[in-house]
């Protein structure tokens, strides 16, 4: 009777088994799953909302920074093209003496043209290292009147009718140093 009983125990502790196995493989296993996939929707979402928003700020900072790179890149260009704009505008009056100085060589008799020649030599090579620099005479003598480059002195009644609005004479030269004006021509404008 003994090998009976345990016989029984031993068959009945393998059923037992075998019905428990099943149950922690079907019930553990199924419900979880769908409260992972459950939870994991939204935290994807989140996860991808977050993800564009760096990706938009991202790209937000990159354009500031290349728009940045641009404007000094062009400041730089600008400033290295307009650095010797003061000192070059400190040096037109002398140009305009030495202008000055050769008209009034055209007054005196002969005796004087070599001491003239000399004056319009170095009037000359200061004016090609003033343009070498990027300055510019304006031309303004029969040129409509452009309040963007001319300052107005006086106005005076035209000797011709289509010189209504020209400039009819020059008081004082502008000039452009690489397209900017730096000094205003004083002019006189015909009405």
């Amino acid at each position: 009777m003994n090998k009976k009983r345990k016989t029984e125990e031993n068959e009945q502790m393998n059923s037992d088994e075998t019905v428990i196995e099943k149950k922690d493989e079907i019930i553990p296993e199924e419900i979880p799953d769908q409260q992972e996939t459950i939870k994991q929707e939204p935290q994807d979402k989140d996860l991808q909302v977050q993800i564009d928003e760096l990706n938009d700020k991202y790209l937000r900072l990159y354009s500031e920074f290349d728009n940045y790179r641009k404007r000094t890149i062009k400041e730089k260009i600008e400033l290295s093209k307009y650095a010797a704009s003061d000192t070059i505008e400190k040096l037109l009056p002398v140009l305009d003496d030495f202008e000055r100085a050769i008209k009034a060589f055209d007054s005196t008799n002969q005796a004087g043209q070599a001491l003239k020649d000399g004056v319009v030599l170095i009037f000359t090579k200061f004016l090609t290292i003033l343009n070498q620099q990027g300055l510019e005479q304006m031309r303004t003598i029969g040129e409509s009147f452009d309040t963007d480059f001319h300052e107005a002195i006086t106005n005076i009644p035209a000797p011709e009718p289509d010189q209504k609005g020209k400039i009819i004479d020059e008081v004082e030269k502008g000039y452009l140093l690489n397209g900017k004006v730096i000094r205003y021509a004083k002019v006189v404008v015909g009405n």
